[in-house]
């Protein structure tokens, strides 16, 4: 493994680590200053439900609902792409020493791909007829679906989904302090806390950002490290991509429902739509651009000249 791709592996592990051992310290501490009597058991049979309901079925069911709101329907023989796509998810897959993940069209114009998939649903990638299949070569399609194929090798779909999970626990966890039977007692003290709790549950969400953001980059080392020639193909499928959605100028956050932001963050891109800049140019600049450490800190991937940087780093390694 290469010296980038296990920094990026034990940093992303490390960091969700943390934030599940933070979350669990910040409720300890709550419930051991107020001594009121809430109980973890209490707490997790309150909580059980929202476990069960809101991310087990989720991943179970997920794949259905992004297929709706995406419009993928499942490659066959039918589709004028389907030696092509066949063939290239065959090699990455070969490459990545996986079962093929079936391969499913999204009729939708933006450039783009993605991973998803769970145990009934079996495991898939998704790409854009009217945007990616248009817009990159074989070999950048093959790159592209390099990165796809390592979200589900590395389980990012299953971890994202846990991870989370700890945001909407420590938001029910503040609810459950706002209702609690021990208000009347300390009643401004139990409003503080349920706030702080609350409060707390949105911060924790740029935590969520920062620990995708580094699954993205582990990605993209799986796509450079196990496809001949990924880092280049990459590069230049990234370029295109971005130049085609305009993400270089927009790094907003899109409201989202819960079951299609899994997806969304599963993309090769961020999908934001934008300003249209020619490809070759972009990767040129960003070559060499100088990249706050904030640029992307609202958004679920990284500024793609980090990304760009990252893969030329890897070349490099590769070279010596």
């Amino acid at each position: 493994m290469d010296l980038i791709s296990a920094k990026l592996r034990l940093g992303s592990v490390a960091l969700g680590l943390a934030i599940f051992l933070l979350a669990a310290a910040i409720v300890y501490g709550i419930e051991q200053y107020m001594g009121y009597g809430i109980g973890f058991l209490a707490l997790l049979i309150f909580l059980l439900p929202v476990f069960i309901f809101i991310d087990i079925l989720q991943w179970l069911f997920g794949p259905y609902i992004i297929g709706m709101a995406y419009r993928t329907h499942k490659l066959s023989p039918s589709d004028p792409e389907y030696q092509m796509l066949d063939s290239v998810v065959t090699r990455v897959a070969i490459y990545n020493n996986m079962r093929k993940p079936d391969i499913y069209i999204a009729e939708v114009d933006m450039p783009n791909a993605f991973a998803y998939g769970s145990p009934i649903a079996g495991k898939r990638v998704a790409v854009t007829r009217g945007g990616l299949l248009r817009i990159l070569n074989e070999k950048e399609i093959e790159a592209v679906l390099g990165h796809e194929i390592g979200h589900l090798r590395h389980h990012d779909v299953e971890m994202l989904l846990a991870i989370g999970l700890i945001p909407t626990l420590l938001f029910y966890f503040g609810y459950l302090l706002l209702f609690s039977g021990s208000r009347e007692r300390n009643a401004g003290i139990v409003l503080l806390f349920a706030i702080i709790a609350i409060v707390l549950s949105f911060l924790f969400r740029f935590f969520i950002l920062a620990f995708n953001r580094m699954r993205e980059s582990y990605a993209d080392a799986n796509s450079a490290l196990t496809v001949p020639g990924g880092a280049d193909n990459l590069e230049t499928g990234l370029a295109k991509i971005v130049a085609a959605s305009g993400t270089h100028r927009l790094f907003r956050r899109r409201n989202r429902n819960t079951s299609s932001s899994v997806a969304e963050m599963l993309f090769i891109s961020n999908p934001d739509q934008g300003e249209i800049k020619d490809y070759r140019q972009l990767l040129e600049e960003w070559k060499t651009m100088k990249v706050s450490r904030f640029a992307a800190f609202f958004s679920d991937h990284p500024h793609p000249a980090k990304r760009i940087q990252m893969l030329e780093r890897i070349k490099q390694s590769q070279a010596q």
